[in-house]
């Protein structure tokens, strides 16, 4: 696995059976790609081989349930979004996504928590010997792209992305409601140094991964 940058040295094993993928030093690869083109699958291949998977949604919901940040978050954006000691995430959702200035207020809240959680965990990952697969929505836009040694873009179709939403229940409009408040596809596809193809099946998709820790 390597791109255009200078990059660690070779990996000391293989992908998949045949061991998991441990270069030295780790790596810290960034994963992307449009909403619904099967990161989570991507992310649970490159577990399988070794990386600690950094999830920033499961950091973001840790961060929505401390207390400190719950009461900033009741103090400057109203306590009527703080109920029961958590978050009214509907309540607060319909708000941000009308009100750009409380947008930013919660993000100056949430944001530097959550990424002061990540870069712990990838500390950690790095004093174990272990590389981390950074799967972050906002990896360009938080400047997360930063602390990678190369990004990897999750391709798949339009009409895939959208079957999968509509599996999720989703209304035909709000794929597009939730890739209007992220950077375009085109500019992180542009932006990334690897892309994993996953309008395949989960073998096509999993050779995919095999065959870019290989490179």
């Amino acid at each position: 696995l390597r791109h255009d940058d200078p990059m660690p040295a070779p990996p000391t094993g293989n992908p998949g059976p045949n061991g998991p993928f441990r270069p030295q030093p780790p790596l810290v690869v960034g994963l992307v790609g449009g909403i619904a083109a099967g990161k989570s699958k991507v992310a649970g291949l490159f577990g399988a081989r070794g990386f600690l998977h950094v999830d920033a949604d499961f950091h973001a919901k840790a961060v929505a349930e401390d207390p400190q940040a719950l009461a900033e978050v009741a103090a400057q954006l109203g306590d009527r979004f703080v109920q029961g000691g958590q978050l009214d995430r509907a309540a607060l959702g319909d708000h941000v996504f009308r009100v750009p200035e409380a947008k930013a207020r919660l993000e100056a809240i949430m944001h530097p928590r959550v990424r002061q959680r990540i870069t712990t965990a990838l500390d950690s990952a790095r004093q174990r010997g272990d590389s981390a697969l950074l799967d972050v929505p906002l990896l360009f836009e938080a400047g997360l792209f930063e602390i990678c040694d190369t990004v990897v873009f999750v391709e798949a179709s339009d009409e895939a992305r959208a079957e999968r939403a509509r599996s999720r229940g989703w209304a035909d409009d709000e794929l597009i409601r939730r890739e209007q408040n992220q950077l375009p596809l085109a500019d992180k596809r542009a932006r990334s140094q690897h892309i994993i193809d996953n309008n395949g099946d989960l073998s096509a998709t999993e050779q995919a991964v095999d065959d870019l820790l290989l490179q």
